[in-house]
């Protein structure tokens, strides 16, 4: 068949460990047969950060700004085990917390539903939207050991030199100390892009933090959150029959679990990471989880939601056999082409893009899975696939529904 076309390329962001051997893979056997693909490509694996004193991350993050849309794979987050692994000059930052700060928005993840793998929650009848705030917090903090005996305070000093100060700590010994930040303009951003989400999706917001633990940090989220949903956005959720409401973080823990799903769940940074990773998991497996990036000024960055899957890595590296669930990372490729699709008028990507999903999802409903997914899935007398054979037959899938 006659390759689809594209007009303007999509910003590529390679990265780290299994995911990146899945990602190549995905691209010979799932695009590069189907579409002239076009891509600004930027190699966010650990070495090439290190060697580019990471100025890679920041390049392939302006790139998103000039293109619009972009698609990442896993990358590693350095800790100190990593850093002598690699040999790394320091101990670099997560690459998607650089993103973020550059693009600015929400991260909005979906588990993939598929029939046959059912939530280990019985009530979840309908996907949970995990809404994660994309700046700030522990992602941007500044940390400090603390020697020995001394205090440690918070100091803001204003543009006329005036200070203001707050003591955190007066230690009698050694201890650690962090300090974080926000901005108004990033959390209005944030309440934007979930009630406009919400209002796109007819789907209900909860907004949880603590704040009344966190009187000041936390509340001014949740005042932030009220004032703008009040003054903007009440009157069309009313007209849309949704509600949008505040709760604590270990309240919403409770709701949650108790719901049957279809609505978005909006957390501060931290917060969504974490509860992202368990609604995953809860609905069948981290590798199910898509993820994007929504800008407010109307950038998008697709990937899947998990880790580069370091284990599977180093039994590649031996020679052995993966069977490594490459869903997340296809929906990050197929939100990706989608939407550039939609944004460049091409109705053929579009459509590209949507058939990839089907072929992905069929091929697991006829019973052809990897093993993460067969060791919970309820369909009987399932083939457990390889890495690389799963992908190929997730091109079987596509083919035939795209000779249909």
């Amino acid at each position: 068949m006659k390759k689809i076309q594209m007009t303007t390329p999509l910003v590529e962001m390679d990265g780290d460990e299994m995911t990146r051997v899945l990602w190549q893979m995905i691209k010979e056997e799932l695009l590069l047969p189907f579409v002239d693909l076009k891509t600004e490509y930027y190699d966010l694996g650990l070495k090439n950060r290190d060697q580019t004193d990471d100025q890679v991350t920041v390049d392939a993050a302006h790139a998103t700004k000039k293109y619009g849309v972009a698609v990442k794979c896993a990358t590693i987050t350095p800790n100190a085990t990593r850093m002598e692994e690699y040999g790394l000059k320091k101990m670099w930052k997560s690459p998607n917390g650089t993103i973020r700060a550059i693009l600015d928005g929400t991260v909005f993840r979906t588990p993939v539903l598929v029939k046959g793998i059912e939530p280990y929650v019985r009530t979840w009848k309908k996907p949970i939207t995990l809404a994660r705030h994309a700046y700030g917090d522990v992602y941007k903090a500044s940390e400090m050991s603390i020697p020995g005996p001394g205090k440690a305070e918070l100091v803001y000093t204003a543009e006329d030199g005036s200070t203001t100060s707050e003591l955190v700590h007066t230690f009698d010994g050694p201890g650690i100390v962090q300090g974080m930040h926000n901005l108004d303009s990033s959390i209005e951003s944030f309440a934007k892009s979930c009630f406009q989400y919400a209002l796109d999706a007819k789907q209900d917001v909860w907004f949880a933090a603590k704040d009344t633990i966190s009187k000041k940090y936390d509340h001014h989220f949740k005042d932030i959150f009220q004032e703008i949903y009040e003054k903007e956005y009440k009157k069309a959720f009313e007209k849309a029959g949704i509600t949008y409401f505040y709760t604590l973080i270990d309240d919403a823990v409770a709701r949650v679990i108790k719901s049957e799903g279809g609505f978005i769940w909006a957390c501060k940074n931290y917060d969504g990471d974490v509860m992202s990773d368990l609604v995953a998991t809860a609905f069948g497996s981290l590798a199910m989880m898509t993820s994007v990036l929504v800008s407010p000024e109307g950038y998008y960055e697709y990937e899947a939601a998990h880790g580069t899957v370091q284990r599977h890595y180093y039994k590649h590296l031996k020679g052995e056999e993966t069977s490594t669930n490459s869903i997340a990372t296809i929906f990050a490729w197929s939100g990706a082409l989608r939407k550039r699709g939609e944004l460049d008028g091409l109705e053929k990507l579009t459509h590209f893009a949507d058939l990839l999903e089907k072929a992905s999802i069929q091929t697991i409903e006829n019973g052809k899975m990897t093993k993460d997914l067969a060791l919970i899935t309820k369909l009987k007398n399932v083939t457990v696939l390889n890495s690389g054979a799963f992908i190929k037959e997730v091109r079987r899938q596509l083919e035939t529904m795209l000779q249909a």
